[in-house]
């Protein structure tokens, strides 16, 4: 349950806390600086896609401009209970997670919550992953 999971309807877990702080530091993500979330109480940062984001996003299949049209906020970092780290929330995180599930990389489990990697799925992240 640890390493991949649900949380609400997004991914979560160590897998997706990683593949969130690749997506930051490959700049497919940024943090958009004094967003309401970040001049109140502290609580999830807003995020945006950057050029190179939409480029890497529009690969995996996900309409980045229809997520945005959405009636509900884009992205968004989520605590990571397991992992005390964020992950990506929001219609983005959403999006993703299901567009692993249409790649075939992660799959449910007759358990709530719990993801389980497929053989594709793990050569995928692995490959995502390695340059950390």
């Amino acid at each position: 349950m640890r390493y991949a999971r649900t949380c609400y309807d997004h991914l979560a877990g160590k897998l997706t806390v990683r593949l969130f702080d690749r997506m930051l530091r490959s700049k497919w993500l940024e943090v958009i600086p004094g967003a309401p979330s970040e001049t109140q109480r502290p609580g999830p940062a807003t995020l945006d896609a950057t050029p190179r984001g939409f480029d890497e996003f529009a690969r995996l299949g996900i309409d980045l401009k229809a997520q945005k049209a959405r009636r509900r906020r884009f992205a968004c970092t989520c605590i990571d209970w397991s992992e005390r780290r964020p992950h990506l929330g929001g219609a983005l995180g959403a999006a993703f997670l299901d567009a692993c599930t249409k790649h075939g990389w992660i799959e449910t489990t007759s358990k709530r919550m719990i993801l389980r990697v497929t053989s594709s799925g793990q050569r995928h992240f692995e490959t995502v992953l390695a340059g950390e």
